[in-house]
């Protein structure tokens, strides 16, 4: 009995720890694989930046007079220009937590010709008024302009000006600023807080910058442009004809934030450029200025005012948030232009279309409209494509972007092409007319009609007419669903995973002390033979040999009782 106690717990035993086994097997695979899934799982936070767009403007006006001698970038060497400042530096200085003011017309509070110079934690104001363009062309009114071979460096601090044309931070070329962790503000107009001309070269990192004036861009350039790079911080217009950027140079702003109040939320003139990467600008362009007849947020344009070569003006948008309140998009004239969006979430408000490109008051009549380029890769745009006849546009679809609108809806443009990779999208929300079309589906299976037709050189061409998806499809062809929706379903199927997992687990614990148990239990219990029956063929018994004589017949049985007499 004993014995069997014994064996029966060893069963049991077995069984359990099998189990134990196979449960922990399973944990540590699904919490593996969730740690794994977590880990490769990330997204870009750049897809929750907040929908605030800038206001949308006009660009600023021009100064008064006439354009200087010489060609942008060289008024320096053809036009003789008195510098001068306050307090001047043309050497290597280091200046920190001091004051600098100047209420002189055509006065620097701080004149930079030369030299490496620091200056940290600097209080500047700067006052006195001028209308000589040369303020906005050479810096020569500004809070601080750095020229020539100088070199400036600012950290920390305030700088504020209170006057018409007086910038507030100007790097006239071949000249090298940086600035960071500051305050700028300007009261006046014509008077940006950032600024480069003639070649200049400026750097601005966490800054924070309000222009109230008219034609007051906190981000601005004039003639002879040079490179602006901005690297976060937000930057404020408030004035009519002050975009939040007007580019006459190289502009490029990271991680920034970017508002107008009342005019365009970037502007650029010419063969000149500017790039968002992580961005957002807000825009509400309620006020017209100067030439402008509509109201837009981008506006790429030339002048002919000499401030800006003529070419192609560029503006890119990657990983952005660009909120129009109030008109167009974009909105181009007079030039041809390159616009290039990425990953940019685009708020389009219904006041407007999407891209306007047509003629306007800038440049020869019959010879003025735009000719534009749009390349959007992953990206995701609404709204219509507006032209005149004089107008082109070439539309390049690549990495499962989506488009939803009309494009050429009347007919009107001169020239109208679009081309799709497979993967990407477009969705009719009006009858369409293109010159020609370039698709690498063949079948046009990603092109929905959307109960509209699609015009190719005049002909209606067969395309989807099944239910359009309502975003972009990604790269792989398959429309994704919203982050909520998949965040929920990622944890259902993580959920699911689980009890799968140990539904399994236990099954197969099951399945193997079962085993164990009919294997323990053949090893102590071995069944005796069976008798009775035999199993299987009885054995051969071996035959006795044979007598040589022929066989007895049986002796008669002997009776158990003696004989008895004969009867008389």
């Amino acid at each position: 009995m004993k014995r069997k106690m014994i064996k029966r717990f060893s069963v049991l035993g077995s069984i359990i720890a099998a189990l134990l086994i196979v449960l922990g097997c399973s944990s540590s695979f699904y919490f593996s694989a969730k740690a794994t899934s977590s880990s490769g799982g990330s997204s870009s936070s750049s897809s929750a930046k907040e929908n605030e767009k800038p206001d949308d403007r006009q660009p600023p006006e021009k100064p008064d007079g006439e354009k200087p001698d010489g060609e942008p970038g060289e008024g320096e060497k053809k036009v003789k220009i008195n510098y001068n400042g306050a307090t001047v530096f043309s050497e290597d200085a280091t200046d920190e937590n001091k004051s600098y003011s100047s209420n002189t017309t055509l006065q620097n509070a701080i004149l930079v010709s030369g030299g490496n110079v620091i200056i940290k934690n600097p209080n500047v104001i700067k006052s006195g008024a001028t209308t000589s363009e040369n303020a906005d062309f050479y810096g020569t009114n500004a809070a601080i302009l750095a020229y020539g071979e100088a070199n400036l460096e600012i950290s920390g601090g305030s700088i504020n000006t209170k006057a018409q044309h007086a910038n507030g931070l100007f790097s006239y070329g071949p000249s090298v600023v940086t600035i960071s962790d500051a305050t700028i503000y300007t009261s006046a107009a014509n008077s940006g807080a950032i600024m480069v001309a003639g070649g200049g070269t400026l750097t601005a990192t966490n800054i924070t910058a309000t222009t109230d004036g008219d034609s007051s861009a906190p981000i601005r350039s004039d003639r002879g442009g040079g490179t602006m790079t901005v690297n976060g911080g937000t930057f404020t217009s408030n004035g009519v004809g002050s975009p939040a950027v007007y580019s006459t140079a190289n502009v490029s702003v990271n991680d920034a934030t970017l508002v107008s109040t009342k005019s365009e939320g970037v502007v650029v003139e010419g063969a000149n450029s500017v790039s968002l990467k992580n961005v957002t600008l807000t825009d509400t362009n309620n006020t017209l200025n100067g030439n402008s007849e509509t109201y837009k947020n981008i506006f790429i344009y030339q002048s002919m005012s000499g401030d800006a070569e003529e070419g192609a003006g560029v503006f890119s948008a990657a990983d952005s948030t660009l909120v129009t309140n109030n008109g167009d998009d974009f909105f181009i004239t007079n030039t041809k232009a390159e616009i290039n969006l990425s990953n940019t979430i685009i708020t389009h408000n219904s006041t407007g279309a999407f891209l306007r490109v047509q003629s306007g008051k800038w440049g020869s009549s019959g010879e003025n409209g735009g000719q534009v380029t749009l390349n959007a890769s992953d990206e995701e745009f609404y709204g219509d494509i507006v032209l005149d006849n004089i107008s082109t546009i070439e539309i390049n679809l690549t990495e499962g972007s989506y488009y939803r609108g009309t494009l050429n809806g009347g007919n009107t443009a001169k020239s109208a092409t679009i081309h799709l990779s497979k993967e990407s999208v477009f969705v009719l929300e009006g009858d369409s007319y293109i010159e020609s079309l370039t698709n690498a589906d063949e079948s046009n299976a990603n092109i929905y009609s959307n109960g509209h037709k699609l015009y190719v050189g005049g002909s209606e061409i067969s395309v989807n007419t099944g239910t359009p998806p309502e975003g972009k499809v990604g790269k792989t062809g398959v429309v994704p669903e919203d982050d909520e929706k998949k965040e929920g379903d990622k944890e259902s199927k993580q959920d699911d995973m689980k009890i799968w997992l140990i539904a399994g687990g236990i099954g197969a614990a099951v399945i193997l002390a079962v085993a164990i148990a009919v294997i323990i239990r053949k090893k102590h219990h071995r069944t005796p033979p069976m008798t009775g029956a035999a199993v299987g063929p009885a054995p051969t018994q071996p035959t006795p040999p044979q007598s040589p004589y022929p066989p007895q017949p049986p002796y008669p049985p002997q009776s158990p009782y003696p004989p008895q007499p004969p009867m008389a």
